[in-house]
Formats: C-alpha cells, structure tokens, sequence
C-alpha cells in the first residue's frame, strides 16, 4: 500500500481513546457556537463531497478544535460491480483536505448493476468472497495513501453457502488487507440476537490489535407471530444490553476511541454528549477495575 501522504501545516486535532458523537447537520450552528467538550466528532463522508459550500466549511471549522473521523456509507466495496471512480475521487480530495485522524467503510455491499438499494448488504462469509472483498480494499487503500476501518454490519438472514464466521472473515479480512477493524458492539449484539450466537465469543475472537474504533448505537425490536428481529435502527438510546457488552468489550481491548452514532430522531446535542460521557464512564470504570 502506499505511504500516506504528508499532512498539512495545519494538522487537525487527533481522535485520542475516549468518546465521540456522530456530527449531523441538525446541529450543526450549535455544535460551531458552543463547541461542547469532547475530543471528536465523527461524520458520513459522502455529505461533504462538494467541493465548497456551507457543509465544507463546517468540517473545517470543527476540524480546528475536535478530531474528525470519517465514515462512508455508500462506497459499496463488497459489490461485484467496479469500484466508483468518481466516489473514490471524491473521497480522496476530502481527504486529503481533511486529513482526518481515521476513515472507515463497511464490510457490505449495496449495488449491483449500478443500482444502489440504500442499505448496508452483509457479504457471504466464503473463501471467494474473502479474496474479492481484501482485493478491493487494498485498492481504496493504495486509491487513499492510507489505512482505512472496516465496520461489521448488522444482519438479518445467512447465506447457506458460507464456509466461516463472521468474525473470522472479518480477522482474516484485516490480516490479508492491511485495514484495521471500526468494531460496531451494537451491530454485535443485534446479529448474535438474530442468529442466536454469543456476542461475547464473537469479540473474543477479534485480536486486539486490529480494533482501532467502537461505535455503540440504539436498536428497535420488532415483533410477530414468527419471533423477535433487532433492527439496528440507530435512533434511540443504547440499551443497557449494549452498555454491558460495552463494558466487556473494553475490559479486553483496553481503552479504544468510542462514537456514539444516533443517526435519526436526532436528540438533543446535549443528550448526545451525555450518552459520550456515559461511555467514558462505562469504559473508565472497568478499565480501572481490570487494570
């Protein structure tokens, strides 16, 4: 992969191992008129792909006092169709403009034939799919000059054909890519609640050293005359399920850097920042009782 380019003069603030919240434009002009106490925001990259405008020079003004990391949700890596050209131009002049401190992606598909379906698609846990996915990876990567995360996605059905785990395709992914691994603890506990596997045994399964983000988010369950499903629906509070795999999450890595992702039915921005500072506790807290 290729070397990351040089940053710039004006190096933006890091995202240190503590809590943030996922910047929307909603609360934007307060965000930029009371810069509340957190070291970091993280935002979906495809929102400031513009090359000028209002939502531009947001980032770059929150860049100047809190770590930013940035997120894609529509990069659709996993698809058998070409990577997007003009996407990954994009996203590489933001970052390159930016310079922000993580980016990361989904390990997920969502088009075929150039017809996107606007959801985060699970990929079939196979020796092929393995190779075709680290393949494409490695070429947004060598595209970036960077390392990029990958996130896992929370699922509602299996494929018949798969040959492993999702956790050890994920592993196995950042082993054969060079990524690192944007560990989503809600995305976690909603697919072992809908598949019916530990949750603890799937995080146990990742090697530390390829974590380099957490997200925690809220979840819907719905009901019907066939069972239970958990939706990762992401507006809501994290539930205290999540809050406890949180905690036994990090009392095994250690102290990672944590977003709070609450993507509809915004809360207030103080809510936000609350449930930031609830993870730092929760994280805190163990950590010290462990160390």
């Amino acid at each position: 992969m290729a070397m990351a380019s040089a940053a710039r003069a004006d190096a933006p603030h890091p995202v240190p191992a503590q809590a943030g919240i996922g910047l929307r434009a909603p609360h934007h002009r307060e965000f930029l008129e009371r810069r509340p106490e957190i070291p970091w925001v993280e935002v979906h990259s495809e929102n400031f792909f513009a090359d000028g405008g209002r939502q531009l020079e947001v980032l770059e003004a929150v860049r100047q006092t809190h770590g930013v990391s940035l997120h894609g949700v529509g990069l659709s890596i996993g698809s058998a169709d070409a990577l997007d050209a003009g996407h990954l131009r994009c996203l590489k002049r933001l970052v390159d403009r930016i310079q922000p401190a993580l980016v990361s992606e989904h390990l997920s598909w969502s088009s075929v034939d150039g017809i996107y379906t606007n959801d985060l698609l699970p990929m079939p846990h196979t020796r092929e799919a393995l190779a075709h996915f680290s393949a494409r990876v490695s070429e947004v990567q060598d595209r970036l000059g960077r390392q990029i995360l990958v996130e896992n996605v929370s699922s509602y059905l299996r494929f018949p054909d798969d040959t492993m785990t999702e956790w050890q395709f994920l592993a196995e992914l950042a082993r054969h890519s060079g990524c690192g691994i944007l560990l989503d603890v809600n995305n976690v506990y909603v697919s072992a609640r809908n598949h019916g596997f530990d949750a603890d045994a799937y995080i146990a399964a990742i090697p530390v050293a390829l974590i380099q983000e957490i997200h925690l988010a809220g979840h819907t369950v719905v009901s019907d005359e066939s069972g239970e499903l958990l939706i990762d629906t992401h507006d809501a509070p994290v539930t205290d399920p999540v809050w406890d795999l949180y905690q036994r999450t990090v009392a095994r890595t250690g102290l990672l850097p944590t977003l709070i992702e609450w993507d509809s039915q915004l809360p207030t921005l103080d809510r936000l920042v609350a449930e930031a500072r609830r993870a730092d506790a929760v994280a805190g807290a163990r950590h010290a009782r462990v160390a």
